[in-house]
């Protein structure tokens, strides 16, 4: 499930749609139109759903992979114009101005609406490979708009490296240098969704985290151990088994960190090293076959 780098394939192109981890989240605040602000720092580990994307007469998409079914169920046709890769495809499509054609085929190797950015991703890469594919011309700020369109997440998924996201998620900064570290992501099988954990959400709004540059794990560690995730409580009383992800995960003698990420129910550990992160990944998928686990370094 590891990505490999984006490149020509003979039949097309190929692309990894990298998940999103948010490693803090705080709610700043609500704005007049219902959306909350946020500040987050988001990483992208190298894992995720992979896009190929080839010439065609039309405009079709295929779904494989392991949570095909959850994501069909969610789109029964895959020519709903809910689809995200679709809308993106669409949108990027009658920006050049209409007549637009590829085929698409998606491995859905992420669970779905499970807080790590699954369908944002896989939109981003839909405008990064048709970018190509059409060889079109697009300045950032105008790709940057159209991804806004599409969703909050979609900005920083196009990113796909370290980055602050504030305000609804369209504010975006590069993070400084972070240590190399390790997560290992568990989801225990169940959907969240993102509008039910915002409606549950109670209490005062947070401030924008301090941060600093972190030279090594243990300072990153301390940067975080000032932060949270404003979403988790909530999630938790909607979804207690989130709450049995994060007590497995702590009980993994290595783990640094464990935390849950966006809305759910997807959690993180923390590791230093591939081996402890490997270790604690394959005791996990042992001990809880229902779950979802993976492990892998944090990219660039």
């Amino acid at each position: 499930m590891a990505c490999e780098t984006a490149g020509p394939a003979p039949e097309g192109l190929r692309l990894c749609a990298r998940a999103k981890v948010n490693l803090y989240l705080h709610v700043t605040g609500k704005r007049p139109d219902g959306y909350h602000e946020l500040d987050s720092l988001m990483v992208f580990p190298d894992l995720g759903d992979e896009l190929a994307l080839e010439p065609a007469a039309g405009l079709s998409l295929e779904v494989d992979g392991p949570f095909a079914a959850a994501l069909e169920a969610q789109n029964p046709d895959n020519l709903n114009p809910d689809n995200l890769v679709l809308r993106a495809a669409r949108a990027l499509g009658a920006r050049a101005g209409g007549g637009r054609t590829a085929a698409l085929r998606l491995t859905k190797n992420l669970p779905v609406a499970a807080g790590i950015g699954g369908g944002s991703a896989d939109a981003a890469a839909a405008l990064r490979g048709l970018i190509r594919l059409w060889n079109l011309e697009v300045a950032p700020a105008e790709l940057r708009a159209l991804a806004l369109e599409l969703g909050a997440d979609v900005p920083p998924c196009l990113e796909s490296r370290p980055v602050f996201a504030r305000g609804i998620g369209e504010v975006l900064t590069p993070a400084p240098p972070l240590p190399p570290f390790w997560l290992v992501l568990v989801n225990p099988g169940v959907p969240v969704q993102t509008p039910a954990v915002f409606k549950a959400r109670q209490g005062a709004f947070s401030s924008c985290a301090a941060w600093t540059a972190a030279r090594d794990l243990d300072a990153l560690l301390r940067l975080l151990e000032a932060t949270r995730n404003d979403l988790e409580p909530p999630a938790l009383a909607l979804e207690p088994r989130i709450g049995e992800v994060l007590v497995a995960l702590r009980a993994a003698a290595t783990c640094r960190l464990a935390r849950m990420s966006g809305s759910g129910a997807t959690c993180f550990g923390l590791f230093a090293k591939a081996a402890e992160a490997e270790a604690a990944a394959a005791s996990l998928a042992a001990a809880y076959p229902a779950w979802w686990v993976a492990a892998a370094p944090v990219a660039d």
